[in-house]
């Protein structure tokens, strides 16, 4: 006798959610960098902005764990720690939903005349704009969240001085400040991450868009990049931005411009002392609650 198929096994996802004040984006970056240190391998916010909302009023963060018992450990930290807003686990059942974000993804612009599409929506380009297409996979990068755009327009705002120039995009996401970088006139992108699967899902985008020739991208850490830039770009967060100060501050010429963002309005102050001893601040735009700075490295580049 045949025995019976064995059942098959849904994987299981653990997640850790809970809310904090919607008008308070200073403590959702502190919450966010706690559930870090409980162990989260990720931590996305939701608000009402985002594709998928968040509770009214609120900001939603969701962090995934890799095991339940790892997110009931950070659960009860966080419910010992912070009496109202009590954290929830949800678990859920099977990998459908990782895709189930995509019925949300419709082109839109990422900044002046640039488009920016999933493969799976057509787009008809209208005079003077460039498309990209974008899959962002599971890294960061829809290009949706305000400190994505910043940047982008940011480089279009300089894009004169951009054209025929190599870029260094650090913590590149899904390549996607890299992409719009080459789609301004750069010469080539150097993009670099900490996740493994960033850098696997910007050379996918690349090659969607014909620009894997110019695009290379890795893991090497910005401190051990040995070559300098004209142009650096790092869309990260200020927790993050602030200790890597001297590491960024290398990797640009003398002269050169070096934008960052993720950082809240209130958090400006701190990044920009940071990079003072070195830089000048030229811009600061703001876009709701985030704001991007715009630096320019003193001295004369040798090139």
């Amino acid at each position: 006798m045949t025995a019976p198929p064995s059942p098959t096994v849904e994987p299981r996802f653990p997640f850790v959610l809970f809310d904090v004040d919607g008008e308070d984006a200073e403590a959702a970056d502190v919450w966010s960098a706690a559930l870090f240190d409980l162990g989260a391998q990720g931590v996305e916010e939701r608000d009402a902005t985002t594709l998928i909302k968040g509770a009214a009023g609120k900001i939603t963060l969701v962090a995934s764990f890799e095991t339940e018992a790892e997110a009931e450990e950070a659960r009860a930290t966080l419910e010992a720690e912070r009496p109202e807003g009590l954290p929830r686990i949800e678990v859920v059942i099977g990998d459908g939903w990782r895709d189930a974000w995509k019925e949300h993804f419709r082109p839109f612009a990422l900044a002046d005349k640039l488009i920016v599409r999933p493969p799976w929506e057509p787009y008809e380009a209208k005079p003077g704009e460039t498309v990209l297409e974008l899959e962002p996979g599971r890294a960061f990068g829809t290009g949706l969240h305000e400190t994505t755009s910043l940047v982008a327009t940011a480089l279009v705002a300089h894009a004169s001085e951009l054209a025929g120039q190599d870029i260094l995009d650090v913590g590149c996401g899904s390549g996607i400040l890299s992409l719009a970088a080459l789609a301004l006139g750069a010469k080539s992108a150097r993009a670099v991450d900490v996740d493994s699967e960033a850098i696997d899902v910007t050379r996918e985008n690349a090659v969607r868009n014909g620009l894997e020739a110019r695009i290379a991208s890795d893991t090497t850490d910005v401190g051990d990049i040995a070559e300098s830039f004209p142009i650096v770009v790092a869309n990260i967060e200020a927790r993050v931005l602030i200790p890597l100060t001297a590491a960024i501050g290398e990797r640009v010429k003398p002269g050169g411009l070096l934008v960052l963002s993720g950082i809240l309005v209130p958090q400006k102050a701190d990044v920009v002392q940071a990079y003072a001893d070195r830089f000048t601040l030229v811009d600061a735009p703001e876009r709701g609650e985030w704001i991007a700075l715009v630096l320019r490295k003193r001295g004369v580049s040798a090139a």
